[in-house]
Order: C-alpha cells, then structure tokens, then sequence
C-alpha cells in the first residue's frame, strides 16, 4: 500500500517541485501557459474523453450527481462556520467549494487508479468547472451575464463530446487519438503550473490558510459519505470521489478573485497553503482508499 502511494504522489510532488525549481531561477509566462492549457489542451482531452465510445457516460450520471453534491454543499456546511468566525463570505466559501479537480485531481486519479479512471476524472473535472463559472461567479458578481460565464472552450467541448457520445456519432480513431495525445499535454502542465504558483505563497493571512487547508477536505469528505452510501456507485467511482472531495482549492480561486478584486491576497493564501496541506491529507486518503479494497 505504501509503494501505490508513493508510486502516485511522487510524480505529482516532481513535477510541481520542476515547476516551483524553474519558476525561482526563471519568470515562466505561467499565465500564458494557463491560458493555452484551459483553452486548448484540456478542452481537447475533455472532448476525446467524453467522445470516446468505450466510455458510456450513462454510467457517471451518479457520480456526477455526487460531485456536485459535494461542491455545492461544502458552501452550505461551512456557511455556519464564516458566520461564526465573521469571514467574508465571498472571500472563504468559493475555495472551499471548487476544487483542484485539475491540476492535482486528473493527475492523481490517473497514477493512482490507471487510465480506467480518466473518464471518473474528466466528469468530477467538468462538473467543478462548470459549478465554478456558473455558481462560483454568480456569488462573487451576481451581474455577471450568463453568456460570459458559458462563453468558454471547455464548456463548448463539453457539449460537443456529450452530444457526439451520446447520440453514437462515430469518430475516426486517428483523429479521436491526435486529441487525445495533445490533451495529454494538459495533465503534466498543469502539476508544472501548480509548482510555479506555490512560490506565491502569502503568509500574511496563515491563520485562514490554516482553517481553509483543514475545512476544504474536511467538508468534502463528509458530505461524500452519505452519498457513497446512498448511490450505488462501482468501486472505482467510490475511490475516485473520495480522492475529488478531499482535494485542496482550485488555484482557480485566486485568478477570479484577483480578476473580481475579491482580496485576492487572502484567496492566495487559501489556496495555496490549503495546496501544501494536501501534502499531508492526500497521502492519507489514498491510504484509506486502497485499505478499503474499492478496486
């Protein structure tokens, strides 16, 4: 059990360390690099997944269900606990609720589990993202038009693999494989990106830092429970959503609260101090995981 997850942490930890080394001798344009991983290499991977045959989407409408469950209902356990502790509420809740589904999620799903569980990954991935330009930008600027918040490639993907899926339109394999090779791309970027963003860590706010790097998996992995218990979900599924609902705040969060002028230093240190908790949480997870015999 120790040699599955160093086998799956390692990579995650040598990559963004590669990252977080270059990033300190060099000034990397990460955010070029962010902008032609979410409007090219992950909305191809997202439309070769969902596009792909072998892969009936039918079967993750559960766990779809689930890991909206778990986004939207994290803001509502931990309302209570921002009221209390007088957090602002647009501030906290929103890294507490969307996820590192991407950068940390797909790559750990996949060494962890193998490519059986790209699919599991994409959908838990589509449903945080989808949850996040729509109800995560609507609670920080409820004027926010609806066209701008769906006006982006990988909801456009998104559609067109469910459509082509769904109603069997047949795809050539050499074209179906081209996507798929350069959205493989996407999965070593964004670890590569994340190491480079954990040299902005703010230690100025470390107190919320520390509450978010707990409260975050915490709350998923709650309201995860009940609905492994509820829904009947295959084994590989159940893994896939315990590994989705204990991971730390998409660095998502810090991009859109820097763009809304929400205290972006606070989101920063949410975000990535909660990353760099994970390094605790997510071993221990995973550990449970293959004690539990889900695979």
């Amino acid at each position: 059990m120790i040699g599955q997850i160093l086998s799956t942490m390692l990579p995650v930890f040598l990559i963004a360390g590669c990252g977080a080394l270059y990033g300190r001798y060099r000034t990397p344009d990460i955010q070029g690099l962010n902008k032609l991983n979410m409007e090219l290499f992950v909305p191809l991977l997202v439309f070769a997944v969902l596009a792909d045959q072998q892969a009936p989407l039918q079967d993750y409408a559960s766990l779809a269900l689930a890991a909206t469950v778990v986004v939207l209902g994290s803001g509502l356990l931990l309302y209570p606990l921002a009221r209390v502790l007088n957090l602002n509420l647009k501030t906290f809740l929103p890294p507490m609720m969307f996820n590192n589904s991407g950068n940390m999620g797909i790559p750990i799903l996949v060494l962890a589990f193998g490519d059986a569980a790209l699919p599991a990954a994409i959908v838990l991935f589509i449903v945080e993202m989808l949850l996040h330009f729509s109800v995560g930008l609507y609670m920080l600027d409820p004027h926010t038009s609806i066209l701008q918040r769906l006006r982006l490639p990988i909801v456009f993907a998104s559609i067109a693999g469910l459509t082509v899926n769904l109603a069997g339109v047949p795809i050539p394999a050499w074209l179906l494989e081209s996507m798929d090779m350069l959205g493989s791309i996407c999965i070593p970027l964004m670890l590569f990106a994340l190491g480079v963003r954990m040299l902005d860590v703010d230690f100025r706010d470390w107190k919320l830092g520390m509450l978010g790097a707990i409260a975050c998996p915490a709350s998923g992995l709650i309201l995860a429970w009940p609905m492994i218990a509820l829904l009947d979900l295959p084994g590989l599924q159940i893994a896939s959503l315990w590994v989705f609902a204990a991971l730390p705040p998409a660095v998502l969060n810090y991009m859109v609260a820097e763009q809304y002028q929400q205290e972006p230093h606070k989101v920063a240190s949410l975000v990535l101090i909660s990353n760099l908790g994970s390094l605790v949480v997510m071993p221990v997870v995973l550990g449970l995981v293959f004690a539990a015999g889900y695979l």
